[in-house]
């Protein structure tokens, strides 16, 4: 009996080993930017500004010292600047029509899909200032957002302000990849001129920052998945966990009833 005993309980003690070992995650599959010393030095070859698309919403305001003379150019005649964020976008700012083009005041098609904010910003601005010689011209894409899927704080829609977005602040703003997440395989999902393609990124590593999709765009879709564990524990008994756990209360009953 002494002998059935000993081996239940060195039984016991090396499931629960096992149970509390094959729960816990490893620092590599945790840490961010692992070897971050790899990146001393680096110059970033992405200077990224995002690409005006068909359907996108721009802001574009056009300002001088005399108020007075930019008023033509602005999309509302009664001074309400051209695009804010309250109420029907495609109102109060330039809907990109599906040919590419948006009508802008007295200059009427102009053409802004394929390009650059900075290089349609800078064709409007030369174009105002043919006829008020110290005019400024700002454009922002007021509909830039990323749907953020999966594993993380705040799954949803992100909407952006400034049209730059990168990965690191994504997930920031939804409260970071939980530990169930799988951030060695970022998945992005984005679509271009109407084809779709498909990115994918390694959070752990330092090699991130050279990543081409670690800049987002404009309704790119970001998922994260769930790691082998979590897979797993969506049933009981096929996972490892519902297993041990199955285990040691079989091994702890042969205890109580042994003695």
């Amino acid at each position: 009996m002494r002998s059935i005993k000993s081996v239940s309980k060195y039984l016991y003690l090396s499931i629960i080993s096992i149970f509390l070992l094959g729960s816990c995650a490893t620092r590599d599959e945790v840490v961010y930017f692992q070897e971050p010393e790899s990146l001393q030095g680096y110059q970033n070859l992405m200077d990224y500004e995002p690409t005006i698309q068909k359907n996108d919403v721009l802001r574009i305001d056009v300002s001088s010292r005399n108020e007075e003379v930019v008023k033509p150019f602005q999309k509302n005649s009664n001074g309400q600047q051209s695009g804010g964020q309250s109420g029907n976008m495609s109102l109060t700012g330039y809907l990109v029509d599906p040919k590419g083009f948006i009508q802008f005041p007295v200059f009427g098609n102009i053409e802004a899909a394929g390009k650059t904010r900075g290089e349609f910003q800078a064709e409007i601005e030369d174009k105002v200032r043919t006829m008020v010689t110290d005019a400024v011209v700002t454009v922002r894409i007021i509909n830039f957002s990323v749907t953020v899927l999966g594993e993380v704080g705040s799954p949803g829609r992100v909407q952006v302000q400034d049209g730059r977005l990168t990965l690191p602040e994504l997930f920031a703003s939804v409260g970071d990849i939980s530990y169930s997440g799988l951030r060695e395989n970022i998945v992005v999902i984005r679509e271009q001129n109407g084809e779709k393609s498909v990115g994918r990124v390694d959070m752990t590593s330092a090699d991130v920052f050279k990543n081409p999709f670690y800049y987002l765009k404009q309704n790119d879709v970001v998922y994260v998945e769930p790691t082998y564990k979590q897979v797993k524990s969506a049933g009981f008994i096929t996972s490892y966990t519902g297993i041990f756990s199955l285990i040691a209360s079989i091994t702890g009953l042969v205890l109580l009833f042994s003695k």
